[in-house]
């Protein structure tokens, strides 16, 4: 497994104003506005007392680390140690009595391990890792007592509680109990493989088998459970996303489900929870195996699925984002989603329910986290972001600042210096959509894991110039419908949005100003097709908001043609799956799409009209 250089990378460029956007916006003041936070049973209030606060530390921890922010990291640092200070003699961390611990579901045991390890890879701070051990420690006497079992979320997530083992057996050594702990937790956890077939055909009902966080979170439990126990690999993962993609994939790489399974349609829903657990069981996946297909999936969402489901200034996001979806406004009657309410699609401080408000945070830090990784040979190029790193390999002062604007633009510049001669290896991951391939401006060989392999004797300054080509093209998607791709960007026809403000207070939780809730109306037509597969790519300034709704950085420009386009049983807002007719009622017209996560109000997967 590739290790992470958690507190040796720092973001610049694009992606370092992406972050600062987030800690402006409601990442960086949820524990200041939102109750379930800022009064949380964890640090001694009286508001929930179970996912939410170790949700959006998961998320808050690395962005405030990664920025350098010292009052975030103070604040984040002040909610861990008051969880901490709480922690029973036991071992028990969570806030529950005794006697209430059998029914408390331990997914929040799983949850809270997995952020105080995350804590201390940035930190040297032995209190909080003692914490962990024994928090950890005390889950396996109590499971081993029968004292508690897993249940419910735990038994469906039980493969989070190997993260924070994994990291255990890396620093205080390979206990026995650890893998005793580990085995437990699978013996008591759902198999994923025997569920297989209820993903085939969504039902309008809640299920545990069909949640698809469940199922976005479960992606890397082999992984996960075979680098702890030493066990073979045999990539069931593989086999479980072609099932899934096929019954409920989307354009974007994600699956439907809001919250459970919805099928093909290309106007269900995808919940923002999904969006970020499976980037991050995607980026396991590839730190754990090597293999370039997860790291492409995984840029595939990040720059698509994540962006879009956010306002550009990341104060409202939505529950549920849709492919096509020309509109955000309240279902006035029953709710068109399978299984969440009317509002879940607008955009809002927790618009539907609040696990999302808790949990989006850990999407941009987490990919930033992953962008470069220390292998047993040097260093791996994961991902073309704009990060640079200072580091120690074999003694040796080693600095790595990659330049880029991908995905925006298809390349970068990697620069490498070293205080004196030393020879390490440098691999670059080059997706596999890419061509004419070029380092330096000669043509060069990707290997079969899809890395530029570099070993060589690094001394002084190097420079090495990335390029690489990549093909605006027409996808084929269900119903005879397409969608436009140019790398790892998908492209939609954008449509202009009325924002209107809710400001409201529900349940003691107030919507104000800038956390307020939006309805988005549509103020442009929709219902197109692609009158031919012509594209052309123009590339645009890069706004100080890198995925901005008003000023795209990339565009593709289309003929375009207005089709007869109704809307779906029932409903005002909901297009249909696919048009009444491909035949184009109008003449074509030349028209320009935008990256998906710009267009918050869009139209993605489009037939190619007839005359």
């Amino acid at each position: 497994m590739n290790n992470l250089f958690y507190r040796d990378l720092q973001p610049e460029g694009w992606l370092l104003r992406q972050l600062r956007i987030q800690a402006e916006g409601l990442s960086g003041h949820l524990h200041e506005i939102w109750p379930d936070v800022r009064e949380s049973a964890w640090i001694g209030g009286t508001r929930e007392g179970w996912e939410r606060v170790p949700y959006w530390l998961d998320g808050f921890i690395p962005l405030a680390r990664l920025l350098g922010d010292k009052d975030m990291i103070a604040t984040a640092d002040r909610y861990i140690h008051a969880i901490v200070e709480r922690q029973q003699e036991d071992g028990w961390i969570c806030p529950c009595r005794d006697d209430e611990r059998a029914g408390y579901d331990a997914w929040a045991v799983l949850l809270i391990g997995k952020v105080l390890a995350l804590h201390c890879e940035f930190a040297d701070d032995p209190q909080v890792e003692n914490a962990l051990y024994r928090a950890m420690k005390n889950l396996h006497e109590l499971l081993c007592s029968g004292r508690i079992r897993l249940f419910d979320w735990g038994q469906f997530r039980w493969y989070e509680g190997l993260i924070p083992l994994l990291y255990l057996k890396k620093h205080r050594g390979d206990e026995a109990w650890i893998r005793e702990l580990g085995v437990m937790l699978r013996a008591q956890g759902t198999d994923y493989q025997s569920l297989a077939d209820l993903w085939k055909r969504p039902m309008n009902k809640w299920t545990f088998e069909t949640h698809i966080v469940n199922l976005c979170m479960m992606f890397k439990y082999e992984a996960l459970s075979c680098e702890l126990l030493g066990e073979p690999y045999e990539n069931n993962a593989e086999s479980l996303w072609k099932l899934l993609d096929q019954y409920n994939g989307t354009a974007v790489g994600t699956f439907t489900g809001d919250e459970c399974l919805s099928g093909i349609g290309n106007n269900q829903g995808t919940e923002l929870c999904a969006v970020v657990e499976l980037m991050y069981a995607l980026e396991w996946l590839y730190r754990t195996t090597g293999k370039r297909i997860w790291a492409d999936r995984l840029e595939k969402i990040a720059f698509n699925a994540l962006p879009a489901t956010f306002t550009d200034d990341m104060w409202a996001h939505q529950y549920d984002q849709m492919v096509n979806q020309p509109a955000c406004v309240t279902f006035p009657g029953k709710s068109f989603f399978r299984t969440n309410n009317s509002e879940a699609h607008l955009f809002g401080l927790e618009p539907h329910y609040g696990c999302c408000t808790a949990n989006m945070h850990q999407g941009w830090p987490k990919l930033a986290l992953h962008a470069l990784q220390k292998t047993k040979q040097g260093i791996l190029c994961a991902h073309l972001l704009p990060v640079s790193l200072r580091t120690q390999l074999d003694g040796h002062d080693v600095c790595i600042r990659v330049e880029s604007d991908y995905p925006f633009r298809m390349g970068a510049s990697i620069t490498i210096d070293t205080n004196e001669s030393a020879e390490f290896e440098l691999k670059i991951r080059i997706p596999a959509w890419a061509k004419d391939v070029r380092l330096c401006g000669e043509s060069v060989r990707v290997g079969r894991d899809g890395c530029i392999a570099l070993r060589r004797i690094w001394q002084g300054h190097t420079v090495l110039m990335l390029s690489m080509q990549a093909e605006a093209k027409l996808v084929k998607r269900p119903e005879k419908l397409f969608c436009a791709e140019y790398g790892p960007l998908v492209f939609s026809l954008p449509v202009h949005a009325d924002y209107r403000k809710i400001e409201y207070t529900r349940d003691g939780v107030e919507r104000k100003f800038p956390y307020c809730d939006y309805e988005l109306h549509p103020q442009s037509e929709w219902r197109y097709g692609f009158a031919g597969k012509a594209l052309i790519a123009e590339e645009l300034p890069i706004d100080n908001v890198p995925f901005s709704s008003t000023n795209p950085p990339l565009t593709l420009k289309a003929n375009m043609a207005r089709v007869n386009w109704g809307w779906a049983d029932g409903y005002d807002s909901v297009p249909a799956v696919r048009p009444v007719s491909d035949k184009a009622a109008e003449p074509a017209q030349e028209m320009m799409l935008i990256p998906y996560g710009c267009a918050k109000l869009r139209m993605t997967e489009m037939p190619i009209t007839r005359r």
